[in-house]
């Protein structure tokens, strides 16, 4: 006699909560966006919230916002919390972990911004740890993140690398002389764009031009020191600030540049190196943070961060010799057949949080932040290897 098929299972539902307003088109609101999408895809219910108030210290009206969009969810449900919307709030994401099954979703943490003095360092490391402690899941963006974090006591059993996914773009010719250069990234003192100006100014006898892409309003006073700083040195026309672009629009500024630049002092990952892969571009970037391991061998130069030296260096072997932008850009076309898509990204992301549903609630980490507690340095993380870290982009 042959059996009824069973029941498909019901759609998977979940709330992802971020920090202000989802459509932000820095790397971290990208890659949560895009894990919705192919979450959706796949058939999952999800609902994004995006919280009133300041992040990442919190005021009151991030504390109250993220404590109805946990009171709204009924017991048992899932939860995935950005980092950015957590790692101040411990005390709100304790108040509901009991009855919720809460994920979070770490980029890079808190305390490892660039420009913070010692004690807002120290204050984002105490509070991350705190509302990491909370939480069944962490969810890091790349390998190195999950090392960092064991620093704020997230044992390998509680975590999970899912790199970004990236979508293939038309294959640039990168032969163009003079060589166009490309920076696609917020205008924040963490990208480096200082960096970058001074090693051009440098250069400035070189032909060349180079458009800088990402948002100059998130720290409207670096970006306006930014402006100030290419005026003094002669180089408006050559270089440019073109603030965010999407789309087409971005899609073309990749396809018309002949060589990638990202001199970030520190990334949690990297997705821009990705997306220059993606198009078949050489790269010139830095070892900060996750960079050294995102930028594959034979598809760039890395240098140190913070390095004007250097980056001058080797921004004047790459405009004076084109024979070696040509050997990094089939080097990066190479790279280019290895990369994953983004659903492979939110499938991995899906399996994340069934296998959590799926293992029976374990009791919370003790809070181990206090108020002696001092933040490790983020350029030496301990050699910890997550417990789940899918093949992806490099």
């Amino acid at each position: 006699m042959t059996r009824p098929a069973a029941d498909p299972p019901p759609p998977a539902t979940l709330r992802f909560i971020v920090a202000g307003d989802p459509g932000q088109l820095t790397g971290g609101y990208v890659y949560d966006a895009r894990i919705v999408a192919a979450l959706r895809a796949r058939g999952w219910t999800v609902e994004v919230v995006g919280l009133a108030g300041r992040f990442p210290a919190p005021d009151a009206a991030a504390r109250r916002a993220l404590d109805a969009a946990l009171a709204a969810v009924p017991a048992g449900g899932r939860v995935v919390i950005d980092g950015l919307a957590l790692g101040g709030l411990p005390e709100v994401a304790a108040a509901h972990a009991p009855r919720l099954r809460l994920t979070a979703l770490v980029h890079h943490p808190l305390a490892d911004e660039t420009g913070l003095d010692a004690a807002r360092r120290a204050a984002f490391f105490s509070t991350e740890r705190a509302a990491l402690a909370t939480v069944e899941r962490v969810i890091a963006t790349s390998a190195f993140t999950a090392r960092r974090l064991a620093d704020f006591g997230v044992s390998p059993a509680r975590l999970t690398v899912i790199e970004p996914g990236v979508d293939v773009l038309p294959l640039a010719p990168a032969d163009h002389e003079p060589p166009r250069l490309l920076c696609v990234a917020t205008l924040i003192p963490r990208k480096g764009h200082e960096l970058l100006v001074a090693a051009l100014a440098r250069l400035a006898a070189l032909a060349w031009t180079c458009d800088c892409i990402g948002s100059t309003t998130r720290d409207p006073a670096h970006a306006a020191r930014l402006a100030t700083a290419i005026a003094a040195h002669g180089l408006d026309g050559r270089l440019r600030l073109r603030g965010e672009l999407a789309g087409e629009a971005l899609r073309d500024a990749y396809r018309g540049a002949d060589l990638f630049v990202l001199p970030s002092h520190y990334e949690g990952y990297g997705m821009v190196i990705t997306e220059a892969l993606a198009g078949g571009l050489p790269v010139l970037t830095t070892t900060g943070g996750a960079l050294a391991d995102t930028l594959p061998p034979g598809a760039g130069l890395a240098v140190p961060p913070g390095d004007v030296d250097a980056l001058t260096d080797a921004l004047r072997r790459l405009l004076q010799t084109p024979s070696l932008r040509l050997q990094l850009r089939d080097g990066a076309r190479t790279a280019r057949a290895t990369l994953k898509d983004w659903q492979a990204s939110g499938d991995a992301f899906a399996a994340a949080l069934l296998r959590t549903a799926a293992s029976a609630p374990s009791a919370a980490p003790s809070r181990a932040s206090r108020a002696g507690d001092v933040a490790p340095s983020p350029s030496a993380p301990p050699d910890t290897t997550p417990d789940a870290t899918p093949d992806g982009p490099r």
